[in-house]
């Protein structure tokens, strides 16, 4: 099991249990322990548990919101072919706002080849578009503001309005909720208020949003769906949700 792998495997595991043994995690890798304590040490320093003695504690309360280090490791391959799938919608040298989150992180990987003028929303799609490896020649915008802890995120009114100075062909928005009842949700004002700023700065609006988002809860509302494009997600939608997202007329595209 490569790096990565075991990443992923102890954050899910930690998902679902408050601690975890090093121990349990030689059996549950296949690696040995002097590996899995440097895989803790790793995901320490990365906001993903909290080493402890003889093995690594969950940050997370019981219906917390998971932080960005977490939802990294989560459901990576989903996102990987979202990301894929959004980077096809993007015409070249457009004009693009780019949400936050890890979801936004791997679009930004895959915009990084390309020839675009791009606001992103975080220092993670900072570092993923401007990754000498991707080759691409994009033009980066950055909207300024108040930086979050952990998500390294750009937020306030300073970023609303540098966000709303500015027209996009595209908006990226990876709410952390989607619904067709109430449409796109985000867990806090400040985020919330800065979705709505890049999709009413843009042409065409375009949400990115993995199987588990369709599921998930949230408390600050971004938008109605009658605001969005074009939908990406893994997750094939039911006859009911397909027949309303036709009648709103979003497209729906699955990875």
């Amino acid at each position: 099991m490569g790096t990565a792998d075991r990443h992923r495997l102890i954050g899910e595991l930690l998902r679902q249990r408050e601690e975890v043994s090093v121990e349990e995690l030689v059996a549950a890798c296949g690696a040995s322990g002097a590996t899995i304590r440097r895989d803790l040490e790793i995901l320490s320093a990365n906001g993903v548990l909290r080493r402890v003695h003889g093995g690594a504690r969950s940050l997370l309360d019981r219906g917390d919101n998971p932080g960005y280090g977490q939802r990294e490791l989560e459901d990576h391959d989903q996102k990987l072919r979202i990301a894929k799938a959004v980077d096809s919608l993007i015409r070249d040298r457009a004009h693009v706002w780019l949400d936050s989150g890890s979801t936004a992180t791997e679009i930004a990987r895959c915009l990084g080849r390309r020839t675009l003028t791009v606001m992103p929303m975080s220092l993670h799609g900072v570092d993923a578009l401007m990754d000498s490896k991707t080759g691409g020649r994009s033009d980066l915008i950055l909207p300024g503001g108040e930086l979050i802890p952990g998500e390294q995120s750009f937020r306030g009114p300073m970023t609303e309005s540098n966000i709303r100075s500015l027209r996009f062909d595209t908006a990226v928005v990876t709410p952390c909720a989607i619904n067709v009842k109430d449409g796109l949700l985000a867990h806090d004002l400040n985020d919330a208020a800065a979705k709505r700023a890049g999709m009413e700065s843009a042409s065409k609006v375009i949400v990115a949003a993995s199987g588990p988002k369709w599921l998930a809860s949230a408390v600050a509302l971004v938008s109605a769906l009658d605001a969005v494009d074009v939908i990406v997600t893994d997750l094939e939608p039911s006859p009911e949700i397909s027949a309303r997202l036709n009648k709103l007329s979003v497209e729906v595209v699955i990875a």
